[in-house]
């Protein structure tokens, strides 16, 4: 028997229907033209400040819809399916872009930054917002996907770390299967050096692309690259963190914390504001307590889950994603937790970052090398081999569920290794030519529209109606008793937050939490 069979084996049936999952889904809005919507906030939908399933990431005008924590895909995506039909009835003629890459944009100084009202963690999230658009400009900030946050019980800081090494090995493989972002409005990469190819007049893409957003044009930062973050442990993880939380950067100092105009520019010079400024695939997490930084609770309580952050948003899904590809996650997932994880080397960590940028832009081109081992491995070949070592863990979720789903996820997604043309991002790109002239602004448009309507045509009840309008009520309030509780000064409230002491040691409450910025 295998070590996998035999880990396999030892996990009661018990442990593996405590199995834990739930999404987090970006959206931009959009007008009904494809442009990138210029209004606030609806007040619908209540404070995106305290709101517990509806607020905004980056952009006033992107959207980010939160489950709670489910013990079966299908209830996990149930709730996303209510929150979106809450959602859309807030919105009037507004769409929710249902591809990963944006909609048309205004030039980068007029994105909307998002707004969380005039309390001293309000302000914060603000600002954070807008270091992020001094160090990286606002149109990267607008690309939108799926994250997908998952526990088992009893796994160990140690074990959560063997996971997150091999899903970074292997996530190849999720931005080939999932990857459905090819094409791009051409305004996105204006200015910008890039390897695009012209498609039609307004639009630009990539002929093998699985994955902009997972690419070069996407989450990448010159400046983070310097960041030689292991994953062999808490403790070192830890530590390359802090010192990117607290040490001075350069190009960052520059930019200063307060223009001449006394408006603020950024929350600190370092080369991350805080924790979530961190790009990665997957990270390691831990609820907070209020006034807590995440560094801070992974240190103290260790991790909790892992948050997967490369999903595109699937557009021929009204909800952006299927219960068939969270089946697959979990799948995946399992088998990287039970395998054996050697610890990696700054050698593989450069390797892996050059598998998800081949995979990203070539990721469908026939005969595709990936970098294993220090020699070359083709695509199709390692997948083929995950594919087999997924079986069994596939095999005893369906035995634990008495169900047939999880099998079928994977074979799912082994029949797409020989039918490429059958992967989402190949199905846009043939979308896009038979239906819309190749223009990736007509085709997010109209599966937008037909996204809104199909939502929008399903039963929802006056008792999910009004406990939605409660939440909305209630998020209002909440904010108006933050905005009212604060007894110091902007300025002192940012120092105290990101001071190093924080970071490291049991502090008391000395500020609510950015653990959502």
């Amino acid at each position: 028997m295998s070590t996998l069979q035999s880990r396999l084996a030892a996990l009661s049936a018990e442990r593996l229907k405590g199995m834990r999952r739930g999404i987090e889904k970006e959206s931009l809005r959009a007008t009904a033209d494809g442009q990138l919507a210029m209004t606030p906030h609806p007040k619908a939908l209540g404070a995106a400040l305290t709101h517990p399933h509806i607020t905004t990431d980056y952009s006033e005008a992107q959207l980010e819809l939160i489950t709670g924590v489910h013990a079966t895909p299908e209830t996990c995506l149930e709730e996303l399916l209510h929150i979106h039909q809450f959602t859309y009835r807030a919105l009037g003629d507004e769409l929710m872009w249902v591809s990963s890459m944006p909609c048309n944009l205004p030039a980068d100084e007029n994105i909307p930054i998002g707004r969380y009202g005039s309390s001293n963690v309000g302000r914060a999230k603000s600002v954070y917002r807008m270091g992020l658009a001094h160090r990286y400009g606002r149109r990267m900030q607008t690309i939108s996907g799926i994250h997908y946050n998952w526990s088992l019980p009893e796994v160990s800081s140690e074990q959560y770390f063997a996971l997150i090494r091999n899903f970074r090995r292997h996530a190849f493989l999720l931005l080939y299967l999932f990857g459905a972002s090819p094409a791009v409005c051409t305004g996105f990469v204006a200015g910008r050096q890039h390897e695009l190819q012209p498609l039609s007049a307004n639009t630009l893409y990539m002929p093998h692309g699985t994955s902009l957003r997972m690419g070069r044009l996407g989450y990448q930062s010159e400046a983070q690259a310097s960041l030689a973050v292991s994953y062999n442990g808490l403790d070192g993880y830890a530590a390359s963190l802090q010192e990117a939380l607290t040490k001075p950067y350069p190009a960052y100092e520059k930019v200063g914390i307060v223009n001449p105009g006394g408006e603020y520019n950024q929350l600190a010079t370092s080369l991350l504001q805080i924790e979530n400024e961190f790009y990665g695939t997957i990270r390691p997490k831990r609820v907070i307590h209020r006034g807590e930084r995440p560094l801070h609770a992974l240190r103290e309580r260790g991790v909790e889950y892992v948050e997967v952050r490369l999903l595109d948003l699937n557009p021929f899904v009204p909800i952006g994603i299927t219960a068939q590809t969270l089946r697959f996650l979990d799948v995946f997932l399992l088998h990287c937790l039970l395998s054996d994880s050697p610890p990696d080397t700054p050698q593989e960590i450069a390797a892996l970052g050059r598998n998800q940028h081949q995979t990203a832009a070539y990721g469908r081109q026939p005969g595709l090398m990936l970098e294993r081992g220090g020699r070359e491995v083709a695509l199709v070949e390692w997948g083929a081999e995950l594919m087999g070592a997924f079986a069994p863990v596939a095999a005893v979720l369906d035995a634990t569920h008495q169900t047939t789903d999880y099998s079928d996820a994977v074979r799912s997604a082994q029949a797409l290794l020989a039918q490429p043309d059958l992967l989402p991002s190949a199905r846009v790109l043939a979308v896009m030519k038979a239906d819309f002239a190749d223009n990736f602004t007509a085709f997010g448009c109209a599966y937008s529209r037909q996204a809104r309507e199909k939502v929008l045509g399903l039963p929802f009840g006056a008792g999910m109606q009004s406990k939605f309008e409660a939440m909305t009520e209630q998020s209002v309030r909440d904010q108006q008793a933050i905005e009212g509780s604060d007894r110091i000064p902007f300025e002192t409230f940012r120092q105290q937050y990101i001071s190093a002491e924080r970071l490291a040691l049991s502090t008391s409450a000395i500020a609510p939490a950015l653990a959502t910025v």
